[in-house]
């Protein structure tokens, strides 16, 4: 690790920054796992795309569907081709807390920068606060690596602001992907923003929290990948813009994105997010591949849909 567990905080608000990504893991035909393919996308959005750190094994990965083995094996190739030239954050998520642990220190051990965690689902609980807590508290005191909070409706509820700012003061948390309302983020942004990181996957809201909030770190999606390419990069542009307070020039260039993001919504099945994303991929010339039972693939009439959708979006091949 690059970094004590004591200053795991300092560490992130200095190095976690910019425009991170989620992956999505390309799979064969035959449901293997495509090493050879995931190396090729890595190197695409970090060398030409210039995405600062990527999200590795979460739910755009699939991780519900991949072996623990294939789940640290997928940590390694990240840490492998980054190496070093973009930060790696993996998903320790899961519903079995050792499997968790288990996970987080082998991020630990292989040269990962963080991991996320994300709430866990709580059955029969209603009251969930002090239990939540405790979930963190047990996983900061058992690694030494700077942790994510994640909170999303899948996990049944949302962490309560007043919540993540009392998880926040654990000795390693070093950020939250909170998946939320705009009012819950904005208050949680005022109350724990010069702590940790502060983020949300919308790339629609991106440039306004810059702005509006002070926001350092876009944690994270696939929108940095699926509406750039080496030829038309205007995410990265208007967040340097942003960075720069050139805010009227930077909404010029957010809002020119507008048909992209019209696009992709309109052709997305809403049951088969994984399989649209891939599929738009290989449209843009990286590896896409076929998403893990059960999940559903693209019908051939969708991807016609969804070609459709892409060619005339605007975007530079």
């Amino acid at each position: 690790m690059k970094y004590s567990k004591l200053d795991a905080k300092d560490y992130a608000r200095e190095n976690m920054r910019g425009i991170w990504a989620a992956a999505l893991n390309p799979f064969n035909v035959d449901g293997s796992f495509n090493e050879v393919g995931l190396r090729s996308n890595i190197r695409h959005w970090v060398d030409d795309l210039d995405i600062q750190g990527l999200f590795i094994a979460g739910k755009q990965g699939e991780f519900f569907s991949m072996s623990l083995d294939e789940r640290k094996r997928n940590f390694e190739i990240a840490v492998d081709e980054c190496n070093g030239k973009a930060g790696t954050i993996m998903s320790a998520s899961d519903q079995n807390f050792d499997t968790v642990v288990e996970l987080a220190q082998h991020a630990q051990n292989c040269g990962a920068d963080y991991v996320v965690v994300h709430a866990p689902i709580l059955h029969f609980v209603t009251d969930q606060d002090d239990t939540v807590f405790n979930y963190y508290k047990e996983l900061c005191d058992r690694v030494d690596i700077g942790i994510a909070m994640w909170s999303h409706p899948d996990s049944g509820y949302l962490m309560s602001p007043e919540l993540c700012a009392r998880v926040a003061d654990l000795p390693n948390i070093v950020a939250i992907k909170y998946s939320v309302p705009r009012e819950m983020y904005v208050k949680l942004t005022h109350m724990v923003g010069d702590k940790i990181h502060v983020s949300t996957a919308s790339e629609a809201e991106w440039l306004d929290n810059i702005e509006e909030l002070g926001w350092k770190l876009y944690l994270c999606s696939s929108p940095p990948y699926q509406i750039q390419t080496n030829a038309d990069q205007r995410m990265n542009e208007y967040t340097r813009l942003a960075f720069e307070g050139k805010f009227a020039e930077a909404r010029n260039v957010r809002d020119s994105l507008e048909p992209v993001r019209e696009a992709i919504k309109r052709s997305k099945p809403g049951g088969k997010p994984q399989a649209h994303g891939k599929y738009w991929q290989e449209l843009l010339g990286q590896v896409g591949g076929s998403v893990r039972s059960p999940l559903l693939q693209l019908t051939d009439a969708e991807k016609a849909v969804t070609r459709e959708a892409f060619e005339s979006c605007g975007l530079k091949l």
